[in-house]
């Protein structure tokens, strides 16, 4: 049995899930998501806890097993606390600006400014002009929002110049060995 899977989920209070047949909704107090849960997999509500459980342990079931339960935790997690990842720009002149709470500015050494607009439930935050913070409810949508910032400019191993995730080791290479 998945050991993911099987371990329930804590509700806390002022968080109202709703399942009605394959939807599970949780409303809480930064917002609320929906899923469709995939497979023969139910969830069901036992006082304070939600369990994740599957019909038998063919295959298929056994894999969305465990990824529903962290679906759906995820989900509880992003309506009480939220979601956020980090990112630094490391380059001369390279900046970043906030346009309001969900548009940004960036200048990542080409001839123009990116521009990145927000989708729905996420917000950007940049405390100094070499830090972007991406937060929202909906961990998966944060961490794309993050991953597309970072696709602008990559870090690059010669001189390290680019957008990383806070605390990400990029590998460096030796340059032209001068005679």
């Amino acid at each position: 049995m998945s050991r993911i899977g099987k371990a329930p989920i804590t509700v806390p209070s002022g968080v109202e899930v709703k399942i009605q047949g394959r939807q599970v909704a949780v409303k809480g107090p930064k917002g609320e998501l929906d899923i469709e849960v995939p497979g023969d997999i139910t969830v069901r509500q036992d006082g304070e806890v939600l369990l994740v459980e599957r019909p038998d342990d063919e295959r298929q079931n056994r894999a969305l097993h465990g990824l529903t339960r962290s679906l759906v935790n995820n989900m509880v997690l992003g309506v009480t606390e939220g979601f956020s990842k980090e990112l630094q720009i490391v380059g001369v002149g390279y900046r970043a600006a906030a346009k309001g709470t969900n548009a940004l500015e960036l200048q990542l050494g080409f001839s123009h400014p990116v521009n990145v607009e927000a989708p729905d439930g996420i917000s950007f935050d940049v405390p100094e002009p070499t830090r972007i913070i991406v937060s929202g409810t909906d961990k998966q949508v944060v961490g794309q929002v993050a991953a597309n910032i970072r696709s602008y400019r990559k870090p690059e191993p010669y001189k390290g110049k680019g957008v990383r995730y806070l605390g990400e080791h990029v590998a460096r290479k030796a340059g032209k060995a001068a005679k």
